[in-house]
């Protein structure tokens, strides 16, 4: 048995094969830049206005004129889409708008809130004058053939705003896994079907389904898989095939029912850990296969829940390309003190109110109920006691 650092150092050190995949961008949001991303184009490509206002070509006399004004005659307009080819000359000004070219012999630009327009005249005050104002001046932003987006960097919908702007169609990105769930135990029944005596519905699968769903993972195939050795075998087999991570629920502790060690074993799955000093999911099994990836989890409800956000969540972001994987979490304190009753690593269902976390009552594998309200889970390292109002504890948020 080790425990939950050593289990994290373990899955942490594992090279898995991942495939880089191009798509558009506008299908991009959420995965990962698996190179660097250099602009096609200087930003801005041309000189264009930074305001709604008048562009012009700047005189050194303006500022020897005695008087306290100078008068531009309008010989024309730029709107934004457009350009002006005749040469601007001293003593001209166009009408110009917000990203508009700036016109050949213009290079400054007076906001139209500093102007008094005198038909096709405009008069600015001295104090306003400053050259080269309000003009955005082509490459300002990058040049081309400049980086714009790092590997590794998560696309944003603001990334594919910039990525748009710079010419670039498609990226490339770390594929996203696959993932088989295999749910086994007899006595489990979808939801909506009639239940028997010793019964339950399949809340695991949906959560599991859910989640994965929330990481961005598009292809998970979902079974049900009775207490029957042959069955779990043969089933663990096919998600082999098919997916790159198999998730197992149930049969993984020591009861007579409990095939899957045993499975996993005869599929030639090479285990990695079993068994991790923490509550709940203490009889945690990972193991590996080529670049398979299996992580049977102890059935119970909270189990799974846990085990998949200290390991599983982690692990699938980290081939997403996700470099923050491993540090989801934040630390906060605690709204009263907490007394650990037993020598091992605890995550606790917590609710998070405001900046402060509160433990919740139902910590058993079993409850489900506290889940209704529960924020995340918090850790409880192993060699900690005891815990008073204000410690700060990390907190696992979904």
């Amino acid at each position: 048995m080790i425990s939950v650092s050593e289990a994290k150092a373990i899955l942490q050190k594992q090279q898995i094969h991942r495939q880089v995949i191009t798509i558009p961008i506008s299908e991009s949001c959420g995965y990962f830049l698996a190179e660097a991303v250099n602009s096609r184009l200087d930003v801005p490509s041309f000189d264009n206005s930074a305001m709604d206002g008048y562009a012009f070509c700047w005189n050194d006399e303006f500022l020897n004129n005695q008087k306290d004004t100078i008068s531009l005659q309008i010989v024309g307009e730029v709107a934004a889409g457009s350009f002006r080819e005749q040469v601007l000359e001293k003593g001209q000004a166009v009408r110009i708008f917000t990203g508009a070219p700036i016109p050949p012999g213009a290079d400054t630009v007076i906001m139209q809130e500093k102007v008094e327009r005198q038909g096709d005249q405009i008069v600015i005050h001295k104090d306003y004058l400053v050259k080269g104002s309000h003009v955005r001046y082509r490459g300002s932003q990058c040049k081309e053939g400049s980086i714009v987006a790092k590997k590794g960097g998560k696309i944003t919908p603001g990334t594919v705003s910039l990525l748009a702007s710079v010419g670039i169609k498609e990226v490339s990105v770390w594929g996203l896994p696959t993932v088989s769930i295999l749910l086994t135990g007899n006595e489990i029944k979808n939801v909506g079907e009639a239940l028997e005596a010793g019964q339950i519905y399949n809340a695991n699968g949906p959560a599991l389904e859910a989640w994965l769903s929330s990481l961005g993972i598009g292809k998970i195939t979902t079974r049900k898989v009775s207490d029957d050795k042959e069955k779990v075998i043969e089933s663990i087999a096919q998600a082999l095939e098919e997916s790159d991570v198999v998730l197992v629920t149930g049969g993984i502790s020591v009861g007579e029912y409990d095939f899957v060690q045993e499975a996993m074993q005869e599929n030639g799955v090479e285990t990695l850990f079993y068994k991790i000093k923490q509550r709940p999911g203490k009889p945690l099994f990972v193991g590996r296969k080529g670049d398979k990836m299996v992580f049977a989890l102890p059935g119970n409800p909270a189990s799974v829940l846990s085990c998949f956000m200290q390991y599983v969540k982690p692990f699938l972001l980290s081939l997403k390309g996700d470099s923050s994987a491993w540090e989801q979490f934040e630390w906060l304190p605690l709204m009263e003190g907490f007394e650990k009753k037993i020598p091992l690593t605890q995550f606790l269902k917590a609710e998070k109110l405001g900046s402060q976390i509160r433990v919740l009552q139902g910590q058993e594998s079993f409850n489900l109920i506290s889940f209704g309200t529960a924020s995340g889970f918090v850790e409880i390292p192993e060699d900690v006691e005891k815990l008073d109002a204000g410690s700060l504890v990390k907190f696992y948020p979904w």
